[in-house]
């Protein structure tokens, strides 16, 4: 295990693992026997939960990041991230191995996720006090939808620590996700898989804890559902031109989470995940990076936003 016990603005549960990465000519990929790839298929630290954290502390949040690895080559990808950016991390053992995921990307910057099951089993669970440790010196826990993660609400609920989660592209039905959008203070999700974002957005707050519910939308957007109220956050503009859409979503939320930190309202909050959510998409899949917190002020503040 490593890590450290010192105070983080925010907790980064589960989400850890690697990315396979091949750039394919099209999606939905057409069967054939074989694809030459002459981009090269790269491998890298980098799922949810690490681009989260990654985004958090590139905006000067102090950022612990909890979750399972296994004692592979994988892992140690993984870890190599956090030291080289300074997140603090307490990786406890998982002898399946760390979580692994091939990602087809389209030319467009559209991906296709495949994600190795197999490193999880439904007894995973993070231990009770090591959650109650590091929530007690944490202001905001963000709470990814992955295995053993569920387990874990109860806990943190008990805790009084505010909790955020990504249900990704929830299509509102799966009962997965459900314990996640209930618990959680502040909810982000895709509109991507849903009939009619804002009504799945105000059943989340109808019958959870949330007063905060964003919708993104892509180049549409996004929906912003704050203390009842609707509202329609445009999307930004990218820095340059989009390569890969990966790691929006989580750009978005860390983003979001910085100015809920900060004191800001929701919407400027949102407005700040639709600029980092934008610059992500300009990032080549096989990088880790993310918008810094000059970059991001400067971008909203040109946009007088």
């Amino acid at each position: 295990m490593s890590g450290q016990a010192d105070e983080a603005e925010v907790l980064v549960l589960g989400g850890a693992g690697v990315d396979t990465i091949v750039h394919v000519p099209e999606l939905p990929l057409p069967y054939a026997d074989s694809y030459m790839i002459d981009s090269g298929i790269r491998t890298r630290a980098g799922q949810t939960g690490d681009f989260v954290a990654l985004g958090l502390a590139a905006l000067g949040l102090r950022t612990h990041h909890l979750d399972l690895l296994g004692d592979d080559p994988e892992g140690d990808l993984v870890r190599a991230l956090h030291a080289e950016h300074g997140i603090a991390l307490t990786a406890l053992p998982q002898p399946a191995g760390t979580k692994r995921a091939v990602n087809l990307v389209g030319p467009d910057g559209r991906r296709l996720s495949l994600y190795d099951t197999s490193r999880a089993h439904p007894d995973d669970r993070f231990p009770e006090s090591t959650l109650r440790a590091l929530a007690a010196t944490s202001r905001h826990v963000h709470v990814t939808i992955t295995q053993p993660c569920a387990h874990a609400l109860p806990v943190l609920r008990e805790t009084g620590v505010p909790l955020s989660t990504d249900l990704h592209d929830w299509d509102g039905e799966n009962p997965y996700h459900e314990p996640f959008a209930y618990a959680a203070d502040v909810v982000f999700l895709s509109a991507a898989a849903l009939a009619d974002p804002e009504r799945t957005m105000r059943r989340i707050a109808e019958r959870g804890r949330a007063r905060t519910v964003v919708a993104t939308a892509g180049a549409e957007g996004a929906h912003l559902l704050a203390d009842g109220e609707l509202t329609r956050i445009p999307a930004a503009d990218p820095p340059a031109p989009v390569v890969d859409s990966n790691g929006a979503g989580d750009a978005f939320a860390a983003a979001f989470l910085y100015g809920r930190l900060s004191g800001e309202p929701p919407e400027r909050c949102a407005r700040y995940g639709a600029i980092a959510g934008a610059y992500a998409c300009t990032v080549p899949a096989a990088r880790a990076d993310a918008i810094g917190r000059d970059e991001l002020l400067r971008r909203a503040a040109a946009t007088g936003r």
